[in-house]
């Protein structure tokens, strides 16, 4: 079965966004300094892309106009407006747990939940994540969109792997059920 992965990043405070929405502030101490190959080696092993309308509008509008920077993948963009003039491999859906229960079933490889955290919250609320790839960016933004914003039920989660580069800390967990 394939594995859906939280693939993002949050400040230390635990926000994916500023209170406008903005994520200038990810890159870490210095701007050029990359993630140390992290996202090249995750990308490679997924083929589905995930997203909510906020993390979808940002991307097109801000982060990559005009280039749709995960062309190649499969990319479902949970909402219930209509994508107008959206990449071809871009389609819209509005049940995404039904979404992922279903991806989860087909052939493929690893399916991405890239943001935001409404998207994020309802798969959670499932259990429908297997894997938690969370880089925490050296920020303390103080208020913004939260991660995780309480109400959830409680999971058990195993580290796997810990990475760190340009002062970002990437922390790998999986889902652990105690036998």
């Amino acid at each position: 079965m394939r594995e859906v992965t939280l693939f993002l990043a949050m400040s230390l405070d635990g926000c994916i966004a500023a209170p406008d929405g903005s994520v200038d502030w990810l890159a870490g101490h210095d701007p050029d300094g990359g993630d140390g190959g992290s996202y090249d080696r995750f990308i490679a092993g997924v083929d589905t892309v995930l997203m909510g309308w906020r993390t979808y509008h940002q991307v097109v509008t801000r982060l990559a106009p005009g280039r749709w920077p995960y062309r190649g993948l499969a990319a479902y963009v949970v909402t219930h407006r209509t994508l107008t003039d959206a990449p071809a491999d871009v389609q819209a859906a509005q049940d995404p747990c039904a979404l992922v229960r279903r991806l989860k079933t087909q052939p493929g490889a690893g399916i991405w939940i890239c943001g935001g955290a409404d998207l994020a919250r309802q798969l959670m609320e499932q259990d429908l994540i297997d894997v938690y790839d969370i880089s925490v960016i050296p920020v303390l933004l103080g208020d913004g969109i939260r991660l995780f914003d309480g109400g959830l039920p409680p999971r058990s989660l195993r580290l796997t792997a810990v990475q760190s580069a340009n002062g970002i800390a990437e922390l790998i967990y999986r889902r652990y059920r105690n036998p």
